[in-house]
C-alpha cells in the first residue's frame, strides 16, 4: 500500500520542486557527431536493482512507479525509456530516496502487525477495488472514444443542427427617453445612424458608430434582444427601447446563423462529453449483467438503512 494514502510528517517527504518544470522539459537531442569506436559495453539489465530495504530489492520499475505520484499528468503516459531521458539526474535520485522511504515505512507497518488490523485491511481492500474499477472503466471507455469516433460524432451533430441565429446591430444609448426620441428623429430626418451614435450615444462603442457586432439572443438584456430579433436588416426601432442601461435606438444591419466551431475547437469538449456518456453506458451494462439481490428493503417493510446505527468499533489490539 502506498504512503500517498497516509499523512506523513513533513520531514519524511522529499522536496518535489525539481518535478514542477518537467512538463516543459525535452529529451536530450541526439549527438550530431558520431562517437568514436570503442569496445561495446556490457548490456545493462532491463530492470536493475537500485537498492534493498531489509533485503527486499528496489528496482528501476519501482522508482518509475513512484514517479507516477509526483510527475505532471502529461508526463505519466511517456514510455519508460523516454521518461528516464526527461527526468534530471537529481530528480531520479530523489525518486529513489522517496521509494526507499516508502518501502521502509511499509516494512515497519507490517512488522507492527498493521497489515492484520481489520480497519487497515478494509481500507487496503477499498484501495485495491478502486484501482480495479478505474482500470476496467478506462479500458472499456478509451477503446471506444477514439479520434475516429470523435470525428464521426462531430460530423453527425454538424449535419443535423443549424447554428444559433445571430443579429448584427447598431444602437444609440441615451440616459433619458427624450434624448432617445431626439436621436431617433434625427435618424428619420436623414442623418446617418452612425453619425448620430457618435454624437449622441453614451455607450463606449459610440466611436464605432454604435456597432455591436454579431450577438446571440442570450448575449443581450431581454428588452434589447426582444426588439432586435423582431426586426429585419435595415429596420430601425419605431420607438426607443428601455432597458436597465438606459434608452436605446436600434438599427439591425444583418442576420445570420452563427458559424459552428471547427472540429479542432470542439474536440476537447466533445471528448469529455463522449467519455462521460461512455462511462454511464459501461456502468449500466455492468449493473445489468450482474446478479444483484437487494436485502435492505424487506417486502412491505422499512429500509434497513433507515435510522441504522454504525457498527461497533473494533477493539484496540493488545
Amino acid at each position: 500500500m502506498r504512503v500517498r494514502s497516509i499523512p506523513l510528517a513533513a520531514a519524511l517527504l522529499l522536496p518535489l520542486a525539481p518535478f514542477a518544470a518537467l512538463a516543459q522539459a525535452q529529451p536530450p537531442a541526439p549527438a550530431t557527431a558520431p562517437a568514436p569506436a570503442t569496445a561495446p559495453a556490457p548490456a545493462a539489465p532491463e530492470d536493475p536493482i537500485l537498492a534493498t530495504v531489509d533485503g527486499q530489492p528496489i528496482r528501476l520499475s519501482d522508482v518509475l512507479a513512484t514517479a507516477q505520484d509526483v510527475l505532471p499528468a502529461d508526463l505519466r503516459a511517456m514510455p519508460p525509456a523516454m521518461l528516464l531521458q526527461v527526468i534530471p539526474a537529481d530528480a531520479r535520485r530523489q525518486l529513489l530516496e522517496r521509494t526507499i522511504t516508502e518501502r521502509a515505512i511499509t516494512a515497519a507497518a507490517r512488522t507492527a502487525g498493521l497489515d492484520k488490523d481489520p480497519a487497515v485491511q478494509r481500507r487496503m481492500q477499498r484501495a485495491s477495488d478502486s484501482e480495479l474499477q478505474q482500470a476496467y472503466i478506462a479500458r472499456e471507455v478509451n477503446t471506444q472514444v477514439t479520434e475516429e469516433a470523435l470525428r464521426a460524432r462531430f460530423d453527425q451533430e454538424a449535419a443535423k443542427s443549424k447554428g444559433e441565429e445571430e443579429v448584427r446591430a447598431r444602437h444609440i444609448l441615451t440616459r433619458t427617453e427624450a434624448e432617445a426620441k431626439a436621436a431617433l428623429a434625427a435618424v428619420k430626418g436623414g442623418e446617418a445612424f452612425d453619425a448620430v451614435a457618435k454624437r449622441a450615444s453614451i455607450d463606449p462603442g459610440s466611436k464605432e458608430g454604435g456597432d455591436l457586432g454579431f450577438f446571440k439572443r442570450g448575449d443581450m438584456v431581454p428588452e434589447f434582444a426582444e426588439a432586435a430579433f423582431a426586426m429585419k436588416p435595415g429596420d430601425i426601432s419605431a420607438a426607443p427601447v428601455k432597458s436597465s442601461f438606459g434608452w436605446h435606438v436600434i438599427k439591425v444591419e444583418e442576420r445570420r446563423a452563427a458559424p459552428r466551431p471547427s472540429f479542432e475547437e470542439s474536440r476537447d469538449q466533445l471528448r469529455q462529453q463522449m467519455l462521460q456518456e461512455r462511462v454511464e453506458t459501461v456502468v449500466q451494462q455492468v449493473r445489468g449483467t450482474a446478479k444483484i439481490e437487494r436485502l435492505d428493503q424487506p417486502a412491505g417493510g422499512r429500509s434497513l438503512l433507515d435510522n441504522a446505527a454504525p457498527p461497533a468499533a473494533p477493539q484496540p489490539r493488545r
